[in-house]
């Protein structure tokens, strides 16, 4: 398996040198922390990561801006929120500008570390109690957004949402990944989305 490179942007400088040193003693992975986005994405120019471990307060831009910036001019880099946050307003401005993930500092460094892995291999990782709000928002959703989903879409959605890949989906639905990727492809339709993230924003709104 190939070196996870991971860009670590926290400006309190006893959490960034205990993740960084979290992740630079677990094998196959890689840590460069910075304290300030403005540093990391002077980085990233000449440096490539796998995934951006984001604080959300930072000194001068903020975590949300700088995630923004790095999914859109870095789309193969991947970006986990990693903050004390678990209000529902920064939790869905950070996944609306991009972000892959979103999981609590008080998480414990195995969760940390799978959360790392499982984003890099395309999953969404969230902390549950995270995970519990996403779900919660969809039901207190305007009801005439997701009026021509079915049942079942609306359960794929919420999987989907707190961060199970098709695979998961399709064993905890007990039904084949193809019909996964069909229910998928109609919710996109009705919900005139193309990604996840996107069909989480419209959930919200």
């Amino acid at each position: 398996m190939s070196e996870i490179k991971v860009v670590l942007i926290e400006d309190h400088d006893a959490i960034r040198d205990g993740l960084s040193f979290l992740i630079n003693s677990t094998h196959g992975f890689s840590c460069q922390g910075f304290a300030a986005a403005e540093d990391a994405l002077h980085y990233l120019i000449s440096h490539y990561a796998n995934v951006v471990l984001m604080d959300i307060n930072l000194p001068g831009m903020s975590g949300i801006e700088c995630t923004q910036i790095i999914r859109n001019k870095y789309q193969n880099t991947q970006v986990i929120m990693c903050t004390v946050y678990e209000d529902d307003e920064k939790i869905f401005k950070a996944l609306q500008a991009g972000a892959n993930g979103y999981i609590l500092k008080k998480s414990s460094p195995g969760l940390l570390i799978e959360a790392i892995q499982d984003v890099h291999n395309g999953l969404s990782p969230m902390s549950g109690e995270i995970a519990r709000k996403v779900v919660e928002s969809f039901r207190k959703k305007p009801p005439e957004i997701t009026s021509n989903l079915s049942a079942r879409e609306h359960e794929i959605l919420n999987l989907l949402a707190i961060g199970h890949s098709n695979k998961e989906i399709a064993e905890k639905l007990f039904i084949s990944i193809h019909t996964v990727r069909n229910h998928l492809f109609n919710i996109y339709d009705k919900l005139h989305v193309h990604s996840r993230t996107e069909a989480i924003n419209k959930m919200r709104h």
